[in-house]
């Protein structure tokens, strides 16, 4: 049975209802800082452009679309389920924001490189990580209430459940890792910019430089994981370095990739603005890459605050 995001929202309706209204609003946690409402506004912001994804994954295909891709069947049923999932997500922490006085950040005007139910999956794969590092890297943020921390938290299941549902559909492990990997605030708001066409209000968070991920592509059902000593190759423009680089020096390529510290490899210019390095041993999953003159010593937020010349970009591996 097709059953459209209009009638899911519909379908909510009772349960909604099924507890006092007053419990409801009280059950939001407060906004207590600053912190806490810029951690928010990034998740908005992430949740936003989430919702425009989904459901353009629902509205754009067909059941059998889907089906002759070689997905079970249900797929696109699901596919608008978690589209309502990010609408209730966008909504409540919309809320949350507004009864703590400040104006949730609106949505932007998105464009996404996919022609297929395939693409769509694949690349649905590669925001929702996304995701679940902003959440993971904003909970360490939340420190002035409890409550805020279990909210988002709560969110940040759900949205693993989803990125688990879209591997399992191509075929990959819904569990390629042992820890996910944490993004700052900056990492995520860069990576989100590659989707983004315009917006009416941006968020106060600096915009780096781009660094795109050439190849290899990902393994197909993303299996077997890509082996270590595997070449990626980058490019980038050194004109748009915010710092002077000179052109004879070392580059690194600094690799985020679950919990360990950052693995920085050596890498080998391959023409102006092109650098290869290899995959490092132990990673696996989606890992997120960053250009830097440093070889080592720095952690995520120290490569975010100052040691990055370009990027992230996303790299899935397994």
């Amino acid at each position: 049975m097709i059953l459209s995001t209009t009638a899911l929202a519909f379908a909510l309706i009772p349960l909604a209802f099924s507890h006092p209204l007053e419990k409801r609003q009280n059950a939001l946690p407060p906004v207590n800082s600053t912190i806490d409402a810029s951690v928010l506004q990034l998740a908005l912001y992430l949740e936003h452009l989430e919702l425009n994804l989904y459901t353009g994954g629902f509205v754009n295909f067909t059941d059998a679309d889907y089906t002759a891709a070689g997905f079970p069947p249900g797929f696109r049923e699901n596919v608008g389920v978690i589209a309502d999932h990010e609408r209730v997500h966008a909504s409540t922490i919309s809320t949350i924001l507004s009864n703590a006085g400040y104006t949730p950040v609106p949505p932007c005007s998105y464009k996404f490189p996919y022609n297929d139910p395939r693409s769509f999956v694949n690349l649905a794969n590669m925001i929702t990580t996304v995701g679940i590092g902003a959440y993971l890297g904003g909970g360490s943020l939340l420190t002035d209430d409890p409550a805020l921390l279990t909210a988002a938290s709560s969110i940040l299941t759900v949205e693993s459940r989803h990125d688990a549902y879209l591997r399992t559909g191509i075929g990959a492990s819904p569990f390629p890792t042992s820890f996910d990997t944490a993004l700052t605030a900056v990492f995520a708001y860069n990576l989100a910019q590659m989707f983004v066409v315009s917006c009416p209000q941006q968020l106060p968070i600096p915009i780096l430089p781009k660094l795109n991920f050439v190849s290899p592509a990902p393994p197909p059902n993303l299996q077997p994981p890509t082996p270590a000593g595997t070449t990626l190759q980058f490019t980038f423009d050194p004109s748009t370095f915010l710092v002077h680089v000179e052109p004879s020096a070392q580059l690194y390529i600094g690799l985020l990739n679950m919990i360990t510290n950052v693995t920085f490899v050596e890498t080998t210019s391959c023409g102006d603005g092109c650098v290869t390095a290899p995959v490092p041993e132990g990673a696996m999953g989606v890992a997120f890459a960053v250009l830097s003159t440093f070889n080592g010593g720095l952690n995520g937020n120290q490569l975010s605050e100052f040691g990055t010349l370009a990027g992230p970009a996303e790299v899935v591996l397994s």
